[in-house]
């Protein structure tokens, strides 16, 4: 006799969920909840650039703004410099959610708001 396979728990992943009553138990951290429900780390998260294009790890994107850049060297990322292979990020600093190689500035984190796919 085989059970039902039970989706993972969305805390920790873990594979060893049980039922108890209406709900989903996970019995390595003991996170509960209810069938069919999705967690927000579950749902597949969406980023879009300053005119609505939607962007993914390793795309190419331009500034559609100058920056200005604080830090020790200061400075200022002109309108229309590229960037290669960017990465979406979730921790990032603030509302920054592009962590990118700038051209004469080196690694730095980006608002999505401020980019255009190429």
């Amino acid at each position: 006799m085989s059970d039902p396979q039970l989706p993972p728990c969305p805390e920790c992943k873990s594979e060893y969920a049980y039922e108890q009553g209406a709900l989903l138990v996970c019995s390595m951290c003991g996170h509960e909840w209810a069938p069919g429900e999705t967690d927000e780390s579950d749902a597949i998260r969406v980023v879009k650039d300053a005119v609505g294009n939607e962007l993914a790890d390793g795309d190419t994107v331009s500034i559609v703004k100058d920056l200005k850049v604080k830090g020790a060297g200061g400075g200022v990322v002109k309108v229309g410099t590229k960037v290669r292979d960017i990465r979406l990020i979730t921790d990032g600093v603030g509302d920054h959610d592009i962590d990118a190689k700038v051209p004469g500035f080196g690694q730095m984190q980006l608002k999505s708001s401020v980019v255009k796919k190429v």
